[in-house]
């Protein structure tokens, strides 16, 4: 009840004060007619200030305000990717058992088209990865990640993060990744067990990674087209990787 307290306070002032303003109205021009008519015409009112300011006011200012927010996460994941997102996907690709099937449905063209991109995320939702982890130095990955780790400790804290949720979880993905493959003292002849468990946090990273690939090249093509450019002409998915424009 104390937390309330200052606004029952501050109602009980503000009507005191409107009633103290009415009773002036009325000392000095004795009409209590027009006093009422102004009344009933100002609470009429209510509804629609309510309507204009509530409603339509705040929703707009909501709506930029997600824009604003959406801006400045699209701008982390765009230094997620260009500081470890798109080579840690060079990386894992290797280990992908099935690759050959994976690589032509996500690797991004310049001409997709957004239904491209709808059925490329259709697939990374449905398909099955399967990883050899023996096909990956796991040794390297784990001394990349280590040396990743307070990039990824920076953008978890970021308030930015706190509405995206799917951004969120891959970031906390690879750091449980990263902590798996630090904590053993050899990554050499791993049981067959300890290798799936690997296996196992090297496929949910992989699977929302490229997902989040997925979702960054489509933003990029649609609103920084010469970043795009540049990202499909170095990107790890394809056959052969170049800078050079052809």
């Amino acid at each position: 009840m104390k937390r309330y307290r200052w606004l029952v306070v501050t109602a009980a002032i503000l009507v005191a004060l409107s009633a103290s303003v009415y009773g002036i109205h009325y000392l000095v021009f004795h009409d209590a007619k027009h006093i009422f008519i102004y009344l009933v015409g100002d609470i009429a009112f209510v509804p629609i200030e309510v309507l204009l300011v509530v409603v339509v006011i705040e929703r707009l200012l909501a709506r930029q305000e997600r824009r604003s927010l959406l801006k400045k996460t699209n701008m982390l994941i765009g230094t997620f990717f260009g500081e470890l997102g798109t080579e840690l996907l060079g990386i894992l690709t290797a280990g992908v058992a099935n690759k050959d099937e994976v690589r032509p449905m996500i690797a991004v063209c310049k001409d997709w088209r957004p239904q491209d991109y709808r059925k490329a995320l259709e697939f990374v939702r449905s398909f099955d990865f399967s990883f050899d982890t023996g096909a990956l130095d796991l040794a390297a990955l784990r001394d990349y990640l280590v040396s990743k780790r307070n990039f990824l400790v920076l953008l978890l804290a970021n308030p930015n993060l706190l509405e995206h949720d799917r951004f969120t979880d891959l970031l906390w993905a690879v750091t449980h990744l990263q902590e798996e493959l630090a904590a053993r003292d050899s990554l050499d002849d791993l049981p067959a067990t300890d290798a799936k468990h690997l296996g196992g946090d090297i496929k949910r990273v992989y699977a929302q990674l490229t997902a989040e690939w997925l979702h960054y090249c489509r933003h990029l093509q649609a609103a920084y087209p010469y970043i795009f450019s540049i990202i499909m002409r170095t990107h790890p998915l394809q056959e052969s990787p170049c800078a050079t424009v052809a």
